[in-house]
């Protein structure tokens, strides 16, 4: 079942209880009056109207939607057919809570019932049940019959248009907004991906070209010792942007950069995390992650691990991957793991230098390893470890 038809049964079944549950509180209120019925009838009908009540309360849940129905028409008919007892008159209350029952207590069925073919079956049955005991009951005592059965009737009628006009006006409004939904969201992707274009374009222009072109006149104007500064910045700046982080600019060619050296682990995982996201890979990460390491053996670490879930983005062939962070005294560990297909180690081609140099050699470099668990169809494991 879709979104939208549940939505709409939700929307038919609160309807339903509501109409219903208004109408038997009324015709309660009716049967309440003093004199209406005998003290033993009316404590019949107010076990009746209990169970009446709590079938009409549980239409909200949709579970067993057409056990509850039957209750309700069951319970309704045997409420009217109750006054039927010898000794019994009808006062104008009672005959008022006989009307409210039939045309709305037990009709509200017919609010959910619309929605479902294999239910008109029971709807036809329950007006005809209805009608023929109010009926049979008013007919008895000679009491206003025709004015209650045309009321009844008109009942019926209207909460069956109500059903069709709500099950047929709902899916059309919910269509609607989600197609007004999903074009605010393509409108909104597309005004962001322009921003970040622009903000690149920007950042492009203020730190590297301003650079190159001072180059590019032999740094007329500039001392050498400015030029190696401005030159130094360009170079953290476009290595932040490679570990993942976003530079924030207080004005055209100022660009507050946070030092490498105090970045944790774990600030610099989420955007990383976000980073491979936006391409398409759902990143989970397990484990510590509020680790402070060196600049160069952070940026080791989160280079050996970014061409890892590359790996997996590229050649998995799934579109998750899990990434364990844990640490002791000494050292700092990664293990990436995806549940893709997987491969055999020992076919991997010495001569390609994708895992070990950009991988292994990286890691070892700064004192640290990296080890390599896969087999067909059981995924890969990916082990990395770096020191303090």
């Amino acid at each position: 079942m879709s979104r939208i038809q549940k939505e709409r049964d939700r929307l038919l079944a609160a309807t339903a209880r509501t109409v219903g549950l208004t109408a038997t509180v009324t015709a309660l209120f009716c049967l309440s009056i003093p004199g209406s019925l005998p003290l033993p009838l009316y404590l019949a009908s107010l076990v009746l109207i209990v169970c009446l009540g709590y079938a009409q309360w549980q239409l909200a849940g949709l579970l067993r939607l057409t056990l509850w129905m039957w209750v309700i028409v069951v319970a309704g008919v045997a409420l009217i057919l109750i006054h039927l007892l010898p000794g019994t008159a009808l006062g104008p209350s009672a005959i008022s809570a006989v009307s409210v029952i039939g045309a709305a207590s037990v009709a509200c069925v017919c609010v959910v019932g619309v929605s479902s073919r294999s239910r008109l079956v029971l709807l036809v049955a329950a007006a005809a049940a209805t009608v023929t005991a109010q009926g049979v009951t008013l007919g008895m005592t000679h009491s206003r019959m025709v004015e209650t059965l045309v009321f009844t009737v008109t009942g019926w009628i209207a909460l069956t248009a109500t059903g069709v006009w709500l099950a047929r006006t709902v899916p059309r409004t919910l269509k609607r907004i989600s197609t007004m939904s999903r074009a605010y969201r393509v409108e909104r992707q597309a005004s962001e991906t322009e921003a970040r274009r622009r903000q690149s374009a920007r950042l492009l222009h203020d730190t590297v070209l301003a650079t190159l072109t001072l180059l590019a006149h032999s740094g007329v104007g500039v001392s050498h010792g400015a030029l190696r500064e401005q030159a130094a910045e360009d170079a953290a700046l476009l290595r932040q942007l490679r570990l993942g982080f976003t530079p924030d600019p207080a004005r055209s060619g100022d660009y507050k950069l946070k030092p490498v050296e105090e970045s944790t682990l774990g600030n610099t995982l989420e955007s990383v995390k976000q980073r491979f996201r936006r391409m398409g890979l759902e990143v989970n990460w397990h484990g510590a992650g509020q680790v402070l390491l060196p600049s160069d053996v952070l940026d080791a670490f989160l280079l050996a691990l970014g061409e890892c879930l590359e790996n997996v983005r590229r050649h998995s062939g799934v579109n998750e991957a899990h990434v364990t962070i844990t640490d002791d005294e000494t050292n700092v560990r990664a293990m990436v793991t995806d549940a893709g297909k997987g491969f055999d180690v020992a076919s991997i081609d010495t001569g390609r230098l994708g895992f070990t140099e950009s991988i292994v050699a990286r890691l070892r470099d700064v004192g640290g390893n990296a080890r390599l668990f896969s087999s067909p169809g059981s995924g890969t494991t990916v082990v990395l470890e770096v020191p303090k």
